[in-house]
């Protein structure tokens, strides 16, 4: 449900009362009944097609209110997410979709807590977590989010081919037999030859040429400033950026409300909004749905190929 002071519970309620989205998986909802007893008179939408899982984790807590930053709301949002994964984890569900917790909120309890993908990784036992960003048009899988530039730029070439990989798993269970992948460049120009920074070739470059000996389909270092271009028209299935922005920022430019986030290397299936809390509209009844809807589409969809494959092996 995300944080309960946030959008989510608002855009849980909408999406699982859209009829193209609520049949196509047997839905849980993990979070607290009070906060969404809030949202459904905000909204006038009463929940549907989902079964409550109550955490109970506002209990008490008779001051809380939508819309303001609150440590206590911030801890109810991951132990929602703990509850999930822990669901995952013991086969009571096969994929979770997961609504914006506020990272301010989480850190006032005193937790280091960088984001959603980092600590679902952390309760999975997972060391290699990723981030990709998927939309009807575009997807990208980053070598680095989480980190200051400074960091991101000190590139290193296994963690590059894994990513690669990563991204190719990932978008075969979205359906893609042999994703064509385009790997970016980290200097301008993917460095001129050298002219710009040696990164490309020192790093990024012999990681291709790994991952196309393993035979994915992939090139490159190409440009950053042309090849999302080049992939929204069709050249290109999955992007592999190298740092953040390099590849949330062309993400979000071409399909902001649907966008999806999904975390690789981790050993269950993860979707979530590509969007925060936005608590200066929480409780008004403003919130567009449509991230939400979308990443239950590709969550109940990676889960149905992942059960495909499961059942051809047992075969």
């Amino acid at each position: 449900m995300g944080d309960p002071a946030g959008i989510g519970p608002e855009v849980v309620l909408k999406a699982l009362a859209d009829p193209a989205v609520a049949p196509i998986a047997n839905w849980i909802v993990v979070g607290d009944a009070r906060a969404l007893a809030m949202a459904e008179r905000s909204t006038g939408v009463s929940l549907c097609h989902a079964r409550l899982h109550d955490a109970a984790a506002l209990a008490g807590y008779e001051d809380f209110s939508v819309g303001r930053l609150d440590a206590r709301c911030g801890a109810a949002g991951v132990e929602y997410v703990r509850i999930a994964t822990q669901l995952c984890l013991d086969g009571g569900a096969e994929a979770m979709v997961t609504a914006p917790l506020n990272k301010e909120a989480v850190t006032l309890n005193g937790m280091a807590f960088s984001g959603h993908t980092e600590y679902i990784a952390e309760l999975c036992g997972a060391t290699e977590s990723r981030m990709l960003l998927a939309s009807e048009r575009l997807a990208t899988v980053h070598v680095s989010t989480h980190v200051a530039l400074r960091r991101a730029c000190e590139l290193d070439t296994q963690r590059i081919l894994r990513t690669i990989e990563l991204g190719n798993e990932a978008m075969k269970l979205l359906g893609f037999a042999a994703p064509r992948i385009a790997v970016c460049g980290l200097n301008p120009h993917a460095g001129e030859h050298g002219l710009f920074g040696e990164e490309d070739e020192r790093a990024i470059a012999p990681a291709i040429r790994a991952a196309q000996a393993a035979g994915i389909r992939c090139s490159g270092p190409h440009a950053g400033d042309t090849v999302f271009l080049q992939a929204s028209r069709g050249a290109y299935d999955l992007v592999v950026a190298m740092y953040h922005d390099q590849g949330h920022i062309p993400m979000k430019l071409i399909d902001f409300e649907g966008t999806v986030n999904i975390s690789l290397g981790i050993p269950v299936i993860r979707t979530s909004v590509d969007h925060g809390t936005a608590f200066d509209i929480a409780g008004k009844n403003l919130a567009d749905a449509r991230s939400m809807k979308q990443a239950m589409r590709l969550a109940a969809r990676m889960a149905a190929t992942r059960r495909a494959e499961r059942s051809c092996q047992r075969r």
